[in-house]
């Protein structure tokens, strides 16, 4: 039977093999990867420190502060005195106590030792090492011997900061136009020590009572509840703190409003701004659902007597997760039903996951050292999505996840210098590298691997034991491997190698495995053989994982069950006898929730394509996803024909899920980026217009109550696409939407205004720019403000983005706004890109004083390099490199910019090189054919059914 089969697969393929070439002959093209501009506010440029000795020494270590700030913030006034009494225990005798102070002055120390009688008082005096930031304390003649324990005292003086670091300055406008200050604090990583002397480390934790003075129309807040007691009118007393790293203490002093409520049996509030009151309801329910999940979850409650959230119109990063009293950008946390989209729903619902997810990864259980910081960033970008699940199933949010998360770390991770998610630092400016993809999207991608390989039961008593067995103190990752070690033996649950073996070969090199899938058809098995996958096809190294590895085929095409059937433990390929049927397709890492790229031999790529086109809804969403996103990659490094990556996307009509519309879109934008401004673009358009139009005219250009949540982010995609494809429909109905609004104030359904500003102010006259400008300006909510900055940069006349952008440098914007204009003008199009390039000529000098945030790069360092990945004709790079010739010599930019800019350049050129003719031949046979490349695929998909049949 065996052999009667293959003969019938033989005629399959050579109707296969014919139609291929019928279509189009694409060549390969070597690889580009888009720029992105940094999310991470802490992230610097900087070199990686020789020194070994930036960690404080271990002859002391803390037990307890008692810290005491008085500020005058509501006047604006910036100036602010503290006073820290830290109860130090002496490990090893020693002359000197060592701690950090950051921007600090007029010192005045003493010492007193506990637990003697008439224990005399000491007057230390300081020194300062600015580097390391290192304030020693002692006294000439005076020792501090091993196992004593000593109140050391220190009255400092400070300045709110104006970064959005450390403790520092906020404001905001009231509804009557008066200004309002506050004071608040943003610590991680290093920041602690800007408001106190302290042992700003993860590992030395302490207990902290912390008192605020201030003026009494004002209130604080803090980690713990107020202790009434001790508090008094402009005195802020707090409850003293459970045992906790400094950089997770918080305050705030300001005239916050909050909403209360109480689940679970914790009390919890939500904080923001006078004015926004009903804004605080989705955030607070949401809140207590997540937390309720979480604590079932792990079987750990929460360990405080409250949780607050907070919400800092100035906030630097989107969340931090202070113990008891979490903080977030306002756009994070407030949800108006009327006005917000679902867009802002879903993102308060997963930081505010994540950030809670921290309450017990990284707060009960703190880090040893930066090094490890993926052991808390993993787990809260794993549970950002996995409690959001657990609360709101019907949302599928893991096809966010696999869009997002996944997809952006195997892109980092395609670098042959990709760094592991274990690495070692010390400085300030080194820790702050690490707040990067891997140890966000790549930790938390790794561990959800780790969750379905060894089935959700083994992962989550693991998780148990890690933090029973720890909390209260710092880990590492082998006190991980651990408790899910102890867990598989607690379950009866066999390992193919030990926890340490397998998760440790992924948290302690860089990089990412390619699977390449080869099938035997004579006798229905298949070899998979494991390397390390980077853009480059060409290079190799020894590096090898312990993989996870499960399939489904034609036969047995349930997705459901996602643990690893086999594994490659730490060799280069096994062949797995399965018995498949020749005809029938073959797909590795169900659900794509194991962290790899899967190639596969040309025969079974083409059983996939033809299933696809015939019934793609049998193959998990995730997977049709993973298949587009695979092909793209391997297309542009030259492992499989660009017609394989194009044949595949013709499925796309039948296509109404979110992830693979969302691969599809990074595909044809990039595609667009570097076809626009060719001679024959419209036969581009017309090829995407053939993949889109039928699902664009299904889901239409209304926003309906009661859809799945899904639905409406893939309405979004699809809209877009089909403007970029100018689709007529779509270009009159977002135009029309437009001007309804600003003729008749015909409101547009939150979930639309994205995708109906942008497209309709492409081709808007000015009188409809300005009024979005006007609604830009006059807005005080911040998730509106991003979507309408985003929106303005879509408009294609120079004139409109000149006053767009100088609004970036003059008063019109918040701080933290300013520096997100420019990227939105010139990533959508020559006239913005060369609109942003004029702006900078004129303006580099006061755009480059713009404050970029906490250690955050130079905006226009960071800008002139993103626009230089766009600049693809020679007229447009030689107008970057005119930029660049005004600007390399300033204080704004490091001396690599042109190196940096100049590879953005060879990227582009090479690109073009290699693939715009091959693009352009094999569309404009799309187009002349009639959809030949589809139509001959489907033939070949019929005349093989045809053949089967007569077996």
């Amino acid at each position: 039977m065996g052999r009667v089969l293959f003969g019938r697969l033989s005629l399959c393929l050579v109707v296969l093999v014919a139609a291929s070439i019928q279509a189009a002959v694409v060549r390969e093209f070597p690889p580009f990867e888009q720029f992105q501009r940094l999310e991470n506010p802490n992230q610097r440029v900087v070199p990686l420190a020789d020194d070994p000795n930036y960690r404080l020494p271990n002859e002391t270590i803390p037990v307890e502060y008692d810290v005491t700030l008085t500020t005058n913030v509501h006047t604006g006034d910036t100036h602010f005195t503290g006073v820290v009494a830290i109860t130090v225990s002496v490990l090893t005798k020693t002359s000197s106590i060592v701690i950090h102070a950051r921007q600090l002055e007029n010192f005045t120390a003493t010492a007193q030792q506990l637990n003697v009688e008439n224990a005399e008082l000491h007057t230390l005096t300081s020194t300062y090492e600015e580097e390391r930031e290192f304030l020693t304390l002692l006294k000439t003649g005076l020792e501090f011997p091993e196992d004593t324990t000593w109140l050391v005292t220190i009255n400092y003086e400070g300045n709110l900061r104006t970064d959005n670091g450390g403790f520092y300055l906020s404001t905001y406008t009231d509804d009557e136009g008066n200004t309002k200050y506050l004071a608040t604090t943003q610590f991680e990583s290093t920041d602690a020590r800007h408001a106190f002397p302290c042992y700003d480390e993860p590992s030395k934790r302490a207990n902290f009572t912390i008192t605020i003075k201030h003026d009494p129309s004002y209130n604080a807040i803090s980690n713990m509840p107020v202790n009434e007691t001790t508090s008094s009118s402009g005195v802020t007393s707090f409850q003293k703190t459970v045992n906790m790293p400094s950089y997770l203490v918080a305050f705030i002093v300001s005239q916050f409003v909050y909403t209360e409520g109480e689940f679970n049996k914790l009390t919890q509030r939500v904080y923001s701004r006078e004015g926004t009151l009903g804004d605080q309801e989705w955030a607070l329910t949401n809140g207590m659902l997540v937390e309720k999940r979480l604590s079932d979850y792990f079987g750990v409650p929460f360990q405080l007597p409250k949780l607050d959230q907070a919400g800092i119109p100035d906030f630097a990063a989107g969340a931090m997760e202070n113990w008891g009293l979490a903080t977030y950008r306002e756009e994070y946390l407030l949800y108006n039903p009327e006005n917000s989209t679902i867009n802002t729903q879903t993102n308060i619902a997963t930081i505010e996951s994540h950030e809670d997810a921290h309450m017990w990864f990284g707060d009960l259980v703190a880090i040893e050292w930066w090094s490890y910081l993926w052991l808390k960033e993993g787990f809260a970008t794993l549970f950002e999505n996995l409690a959001v699940d657990l609360a709101y199933p019907e949302w599928d949010i893991f096809q966010t996840f696999h869009a997002g998360s996944y997809q952006s770390a195997l892109v980092y991770d395609a670098s042959a210098s990709a760094r592991p998610m274990s690495y070692f630092v010390q400085k300030p400016s080194e820790i702050a590298l690490l707040y990067d993809s891997v140890s966000y999207a790549k930790a938390g991608s790794v561990l959800n691997m780790w969750r379905h390989a060894l089935t959700n039961k083994v992962f989550q008593r693991g998780l148990h034991n890690y933090l029973v067995d720890n909390q209260y103190t710092a880990a590492n990752p082998s006190k991980l491997f651990d408790g899910i070690a102890k867990a598989a033996v607690e379950e009866n649950y066999a390992v193919p190698a030990t926890i340490a073996e397998m998760m440790g070969s992924w948290s302690n090199q860089g990089g990412v495995p390619l699977l390449t899938v080869t099938r035997n058809y004579q006798n229905g098995s298949f070899t998979i053989r494991q390397e390390v996958y980077t853009n480059d096809k060409d290079y190799t190294n020894d590096k090898l994982w312990y993989v996870p590895v499960n399939y489904a085929d034609a036969s047995k095409s349930d997705f459901r069950n996602t643990e690893a059937t086999h594994y490659l433990l730490n060799q280069r390929e096994i062949t797995v006898n399965a018995s498949l049927d020749n005809a029938n397709w073959l797909l590795l890492n169900k659900k794509q929730v194991f962290y790899y790229r899967v190639n596969y031999d040309e025969t079974n790529w083409q059983l996939l394509i033809d299933f696809l086109l015939a019934r793609p809804h049998k193959i998990a969403p995730e997977n049709r996803a993973q298949l587009i996103n695979d092909l793209y990659r391997f297309a542009t490094s030259g492992r499989v024909s660009h017609s394989t990556l194009l044949q595949l996307l013709t499925y796309l009509p039948k296509e109404d899920q979110y992830s693979p519309w969302s691969a599809a879109n990074t595909v044809i934008t990039l595609f667009n980026r570097y076809l626009s401004g060719d001679a024959s673009y419209s036969n581009f358009q017309f090829y995407v217009s053939q993949l889109v139009s039928e699902q664009f005219d299904k889901f239409g250009v209304l926003d309906l109550t009661g859809e799945q949540h899904l639905v409406k982010y893939t309405r979004n995609i699809l809209i877009n696409i089909a403007c970029l494809a100018g689709v007529e429909s779509c270009l009159a109905e977002t135009t029309a939407k437009l001007e309804a609004l600003v003729d008749q104030g015909t409101v547009i359904e939150p979930n639309l205004q994205s995708q109906v500003y942008c497209n309709g102010l492409k081709k808007a006259d000015d009188r409809v720019f300005d009024f979005v400008f006007k609604k830009l300006i006059d807005s005080n909510d911040q998730a509106e403000r991003r979507l309408l900055i985003s929106s303005l940069g879509c408009s294609q006349s120079t004139t409109q983005l000149e006053k767009f952008l100088n609004s970036s440098i003059d008063d019109s914007l918040r701080t933290q706004e300013r520096i997100t204009v420019l990227s939105p003008v010139y990533s959508r199009g020559e006239v913005g890109l060369l609109a942003a390039i004029d702006f900078l000529d004129k303006n580099w000098e006061a755009y480059g004083q713009l404050n970029s945030g906490f250690g955050g790069v130079n905006p226009l360092y960071s800008d002139i390099l993103g626009i230089s990945a766009y600049a693809v004709s020679a007229d447009q790079q030689q107008a970057v490199q005119n930029l660049v010739e005004k600007v390399k010599d300033s204080e704004y930019v490091p001396s690599t910019l042109q190196a940096s800019v100049e590879a953005n350049f060879k990227a582009n050129n090479d690109w073009l090189t290699a693939n715009k003719e091959p693009l352009v031949s094999w569309m404009a046979g799309y187009r002349t054919g009639g959809s030949s490349a589809l139509n001959a695929s489907l033939l070949a998909t019929v005349l093989c059914f045809l053949a089967a049949k007569l077996i």
